[in-house]
């Protein structure tokens, strides 16, 4: 499906206003603010804002829910999940629209994440009957026990706009597939995006309670975020989002005595050693490095090139970004126009302290204040800003190493730990750097953003813990002991 930026808030209508989900109906409070598009800077429609009445109106629903759904059927969760995705499939034109109109992606990026969402569904729904407890032996012939597994009750799921149905599903898929209910806090930036996914699980036959969403005016973040937080009903916390951000969650949900799941920032690094195939890597480098300009929190800031073929991958990099990048007269959109003014800030930095600009332009002019091209830098240094700051944006830094213990020193001179790449045609060293890299994920010959819904996802350090995906489940119930005598 093709869809037009330029006429994304008349296709999405700038009078609609993006109502809550709360027990299973629609709630339009009468506060309201606007959703601008990043690539018109026009507003594409409204959304309510949350007041502490929807906030308790929505705990209130989820505990109610609580009491039914936890008792519901394996087969039961299992074939509302199903029919979730192929409801998904069945609207995907509507919701990749939405995203869009509301984040500035690429169609690529909105269809990629549809299909990402679409497979973790599918995946939750069949491991859902797998979740099972254990009847372990106990010192006492005479005592049996059984070791139950137990939903916590109502989760809070905070999720971001980078990548709106990917992570807004996986917030809130998990802990309900598992017996809990959720109140998923949409982001203000692409609140019809999370809408659209509980309005998914409505039509696939969600009891009323068991996913709730609100959203809130930026300026709210901190009353309703910690109000929520301290709110007795809330039983544990997942949060996807910048670590400064993560920080804060973790404290006040410390200060609580409540779990939390956080998958945080990455400088995440990729080291193209002297036997790879440079093609292979510039590209994946590349997307790696630019895929939804740089806003994703796997992207690549940090490539690591073995000096013997460093002058021969620069210049294959600079091809691939051409081809995959290069054209057409707009440049690529970020979400506003400070994420802009940040890279640009920090490309500047590097400038001034001696990097080199490889590829790009860093003072090039755009249609709008929210667009940037891509920029590649050389002669990266410790004191230049770039260095240890997450760019969240088009802007990637070339290294060159001579040695595996450099390369490490470097990949790992970071206080993030999300995902990292190694091209490489020896899979000893590939596994030999794989094993001292410290991420949460690292991929050989494939670039630094990879998540499927197989494999454990999250981080190291101050990216983050806890895991999605493959053993997610587990995450989002609780052990009980329980012994008998017979």
């Amino acid at each position: 499906m093709g869809y037009d930026n330029e006429n994304a808030g008349q296709a999405n209508g700038a009078s609609h206003s993006v109502p809550f989900f709360i027990n299973g109906e629609e709630v339009h409070p009468a506060k309201k603010f606007d959703v601008t598009s990043p690539a018109t800077l026009k507003v594409v429609h409204q959304c309510g804002a949350a007041t502490s009445a929807e906030v308790q109106a929505a705990v209130d629903a989820a505990s109610m829910a609580f009491v039914t759904w936890r008792r519901a059927l394996p087969k039961t969760r299992r074939d509302i999940f199903l029919k979730a995705a192929e409801i998904m499939e069945k609207r995907r034109a509507e919701l990749v629209g939405y995203m869009i109109a509301e984040t500035g992606a690429s169609e690529g990026w909105a269809q990629f994440n549809i299909n990402v969402a679409k497979d973790l569904i599918i995946d939750v729904a069949g491991r859902i009957a797998g979740l099972e407890g254990s009847f372990p032996a106990t010192e006492d012939e005479h005592t049996g026990a059984l070791v139950l597994r137990e939903p916590f009750g109502v989760i809070l799921a905070i999720a971001p706009w980078n990548a709106p149905y990917i992570l807004g599903a996986r917030s809130v898929i998990f802990p309900i597939a598992a017996g809990n209910t959720a109140i998923l806090k949409a982001s203000e930036l692409s609140p019809r995006v999370m809408w659209a996914i509980c309005s998914v699980f409505k039509e696939a036959g969600l009891p009323a309670g068991v996913l709730n969403m609100i959203v809130h005016e930026p300026s709210a973040a901190a009353a309703i975020t910690s109000s929520l937080i301290a709110n007795p009903a809330i039983k544990k916390i997942n949060f996807t989002g910048s670590t400064p951000v993560g920080r804060i969650i973790g404290r006040l949900a410390g200060e609580q005595l409540k779990p939390v799941l956080l998958e945080l920032g990455g400088k995440a690094p990729a080291i193209v050693w002297e036997d790879a195939d440079l093609d292979v890597a510039a590209k994946w480098c590349a997307i790696g490095a630019f895929f939804n300009s740089g806003q994703v929190c796997m992207s690549t800031e940090r490539i690591l090139v073995h000096k013997k073929v460093r002058a021969a991958f620069e210049e294959k990099l600079k091809g691939a970004i051409d081809q995959i990048f290069g054209g057409g007269q707009d440049a690529p959109v970020l979400i506003h126009a400070p994420s802009v003014d940040k890279n640009r800030k920090l490309m500047r930095d590097a400038v001034s302290k001696g990097a080199k600009v490889v590829y790009g332009d860093v003072e090039a002019e755009e249609s709008t204040g929210t667009r940037m091209r891509p920029i590649v830098i050389s002669g990266v240094s410790t004191e230049m800003d770039i260095y240890q700051t997450e760019s969240f944006g088009p802007t990637v830094s070339l290294f060159e190493i001579d040695t595996e213990e450099e390369a490490l020193r470097i990949a790992n001179d970071t206080e993030y730990g999300l995902t990292s790449a190694v091209f490489t045609e020896d899979l000893r060293r590939g596994l030999r750097f794989a094993k001292e890299i410290e991420t949460g994920a690292v991929h050989i010959n494939g670039m630094t953003i990879h998540d499927e819904s197989a494999l454990p996802h999250g981080g190291a350090k101050s990216s983050g813990y806890g895991r999605f995906n493959a053993i997610g489940l587990h995450e989002w119930v609780r052990t009980k002991t329980v012994t008998f005598k017979y």
